[in-house]
């Protein structure tokens, strides 16, 4: 019998990797569009493609490949199905996952999409992709003085990695200026103002990959958010508590020489370009009671490196769960506050590789008694009733040694 399991979970295992590299075989990319965004230290990428089942089964998903120096860096991907032409176009989120396959080459990293119906044999679907990458833009010089403008290298390939084969494609490179230092020609490739074009290569077979390295110009703020931690306190008594807290640093080129603060105030466009000296916060209408305490004098951000948010419920809650539109890491811990008998339930979401993207609303849900509520007002009115009994017996009773 344990033989007979053994065999048939070899054959179910088989089956599934024929499968796939069948499904590897079975798509092709009629057409590739890629644009990607240089123009801050946040590198988005938008990927339009034309895909078609040149097999003789329906295909249930696709998957996206990523170069190692990539995957590590990958802060989100997204993809939405077209329908419709023009004015009619309709745009359908699909599901992206990431996908583990045994036989990646040069460990390449996968993100499968599912379809939102499957595609039949000789059927297309279009479909945009976006995906943003982090700490992708490389110092170079890695020092500059106060006057010097922060110039970046960005390493890419002029065709998409895929493991499918591309009859046609072209990449686009928009860098946030025209000064343009350097940037690998592999033709046909031209440059046209703030854009590079790679392209169009035709017939291209699965996982080629052609390097390039653009060198640029780019002053906007390196802001990075190494740390933060937000602190959100739940109370039926009263409004919400929110607690931010930051570490922040500039993930750009390090700055050499004197500093002079008089040509950084005087003259901004030219001194200390890339610099950056605020800290944008959207706070909703009916905030009050805002404070701030700055260690350091000067902060910004745009990019958040590690996120921590918590949630503090109510004590006696029970059963939280919070519902987010991407992964995360979920954990529950107890803080103690005052008047706290059992101590409050904290659900702790931590996510590395922040964007502002992930900027979402979000849901927490748990369970509480109303009769939790007259916990903290019991012990109030019973420290009162308590002092109040040891004042009592303090006036009435005779503490003196001797006889009256």
């Amino acid at each position: 019998m344990a033989t007979r399991i053994w065999i048939f979970a070899v054959v179910v295992a088989v089956f599934l990797s024929l499968s796939a590299f069948s499904s590897a075989q079975d798509l092709q990319i009629v057409n590739a569009e890629r644009r990607i965004d240089l123009s801050s230290h946040i590198v988005k990428a938008f990927l339009t493609i034309k895909v078609e089942n040149i097999g003789k089964d329906p295909a249930a998903e696709m998957l996206l490949a990523f170069p190692p120096a990539q995957i590590k860096n990958l802060a989100m991907v997204q993809a939405l199905a077209i329908t419709g032409k023009k004015k009619k176009k309709t745009y359908l989120p699909l599901d992206v996952k990431p996908s583990e396959q045994t036989d990646a080459p040069n460990d390449t990293g996968y993100f499968s999409i599912s379809f939102a119906t499957p595609l039949g044999p000789g059927e297309t679907v279009t479909l945009e992709v976006l995906y943003i990458l982090t700490h992708s833009l490389e110092p170079f010089p890695s020092e500059i003085t106060q006057s010097e403008s922060q110039l970046v290298y960005y390493h890419d390939s002029a065709v998409i990695l895929s493991p499918y084969h591309i009859k046609q494609q072209t990449s686009f490179f928009k860098t946030p200026s025209t000064r343009v230092e350097s940037f690998t020609s592999i033709e046909p490739a031209n440059r046209a103002g703030k854009e590079i074009k790679y392209g169009p290569y035709e017939d291209r077979t699965p996982y080629s990959y052609t390097p390039v390295i653009v060198h640029f110009e780019n002053n906007s703020p390196f802001a990075v958010v190494e740390e933060l931690v937000r602190e959100i306190e739940i109370s039926h008594w009263g409004s919400l508590q929110i607690t931010e807290n930051y570490v922040l640093t500039h993930g750009g080129a390090r700055h050499k020489g004197v500093f002079s603060r008089v040509d950084y105030q005087s003259r901004r466009s030219m001194s200390g370009s890339s610099s950056f000296n605020a800290l944008l916060a959207v706070l909703p209408p009916r905030v009050n009671s805002v404070y701030y305490r700055d260690d350091i004098g000067n902060i910004s951000t745009s990019h958040l490196r590690t996120g921590f948010k918590k949630v503090v419920l109510p004590e006696g809650s029970k059963d939280p769960s919070a519902v987010l539109p991407f992964t995360v890491n979920q954990d529950l811990q107890v803080k103690y506050s005052y008047l706290d008998i059992v101590g409050r339930t904290v659900v702790v979401l931590q996510k590395d590789n922040v964007v502002p993207t992930h900027n979402v609303p979000f849901q927490v849900y748990y369970t509480f008694k109303p009769i939790y509520m007259l916990a903290e007002p019991f012990m109030l009115v019973s420290a009162f009733f308590f002092v109040f009994v040891a004042s009592l017996a303090y006036v009435h009773i005779d503490l003196n040694i001797a006889k009256k």
